[in-house]
């Protein structure tokens, strides 16, 4: 599959999902796991590490526990999942038991503009960002609404423009001016191809390995689980994972 060429920044030449659908995977039935304290003065919560795959892992990095999301910023339910979880999650991965590990999975060219800058002010504040970008998320559609010409215009750049061009009509730009990211790291960011083509591919990997059927999607300790898609779903996943 050739990706990222052509028009395929705005039209992903990806095999997408469905927002809200999950597989089916293995159950998990661990014993109780224990707490293990954060070092003097930190966090597990605050304590992010990037992955070889491009990601970022938040807590423990030795956890017992391993959560990963295959999430997508144009996801409602990807959304709610935020606005339910985010929480929940921080307080799990404080206990030293359970890391987390949001994996972007592309379905569309504003997904692929919105991962770009949320990656954009590193590491440290990629959580945060990703969690305003989803309750953005419906503010952001207002926008883009009825800018079909606009759109067809951005076909017509060369693909390091498009998600450029995108995050001005979808405000996405300002927005995250707003959030601390400026204007230039934010072109800086968007032009970046090779992240792009690296997103695109953890997708294609993703779908190879796991057949992600929609989003979100989650593994726990390298499973993809059955039937989950929300925080109320999830729980009692946790809970037999030994949490």
């Amino acid at each position: 599959m050739k990706l990222l060429s052509g028009i395929a920044i705005l039209a992903l030449s990806l095999t997408l999902a469905a927002c809200g659908k999950s597989d089916e995977g293995a159950k998990p039935s661990g014993e109780p796991v224990a707490a293990v304290a954060a070092p003097a003065g930190t966090s597990w919560s605050e304590t992010i590490a990037a992955t070889p795959e491009g990601y970022y892992l938040m807590g423990n990095p030795s956890a017992k526990v391993k959560l990963v999301e295959y999430g997508s910023y144009t996801c409602s339910h990807c959304r709610d999942f935020s606005a339910e979880a985010s929480e929940e999650i921080k307080k799990l991965v404080d206990t030293g038991k359970m890391s987390f590990e949001f994996r972007t999975y592309l379905r569309d060219p504003i997904d692929l503009t919105t991962a770009l800058l949320a990656r954009c002010g590193g590491k440290d504040i990629f959580y945060p960002l990703s969690e305003q970008f989803f309750a953005n998320q419906s503010a952001m559609f207002e926008k883009v609404q009825g800018q079909d010409a606009a759109f067809k215009t951005v076909e017509q750049l060369p693909p390091a423009q498009r998600p450029g061009a995108i995050a001005q009509i979808a405000g996405l730009v300002e927005y995250a001016q707003q959030r601390g990211v400026s204007a230039d790291q934010a072109k800086q960011c968007l032009a970046d191809t090779a992240t792009a083509e690296k997103l695109a591919k953890g997708v294609e990997a993703a779908n190879n390995q796991y057949q992600i059927q929609g989003t979100p999607s989650f593994l726990i300790n390298g499973v993809l689980i059955d039937n989950v898609a929300t925080w109320a779903t999830l729980q009692p996943k946790l809970k037999e994972a030994g949490l």
